[in-house]
């Protein structure tokens, strides 16, 4: 049996290296966050465990070791490591996504229709001189 189980688990890491491998860029940190997501149920489900809940009966929880509680404190630990890390990840991943209007600069689009904080256009001219440019142009 637990030669079967080895063989599962070396199967499963090959599988689960082919198809990361195959995730295109754009996606990775959508889907990395996603499970991290998953593994705050897992997280979850080592806490029920560590607490000593059982199911509907309510009549005690497992009998853990001393190694067994061990391993699970180091898991929870590793999992709150994980879990606050990918949220922090995805955070920053959004943050991407917004203008850094809050630093004074222009919004996303903003420098795309020539519009910017201080007035210039993306060729450098404010418009006042770019008005001027047109006007020239036409008299």
């Amino acid at each position: 049996m637990f030669l079967a189980n080895v063989a599962i688990c070396v199967l499963a890491g090959f599988v689960g290296f082919t198809v990361i491998s195959k995730v295109p860029n754009t996606l990775h940190t959508p889907l990395m966050s996603g499970t991290n997501a998953i593994h705050g149920i897992v997280l979850l489900g080592g806490l029920v465990l560590a607490s000593g809940a059982s199911g509907a009966g309510g009549s005690g929880g497992a009998d853990l070791g001393a190694l067994d509680q061990l391993l699970l404190g180091v898991a929870i630990a590793f999992g709150v490591i994980n879990v606050v890390g990918g949220f922090c990840v995805t955070d920053r991943m959004l943050g991407m996504f917004k203008g850094n209007t809050a630093k004074g600069g222009p919004a996303k689009g903003d420098a795309a229709r020539g519009n910017t904080a201080n007035g210039n256009t993306a060729n450098g001219d404010t418009a006042k001189a770019r008005e001027e440019k047109e006007g020239a142009g036409r008299g």
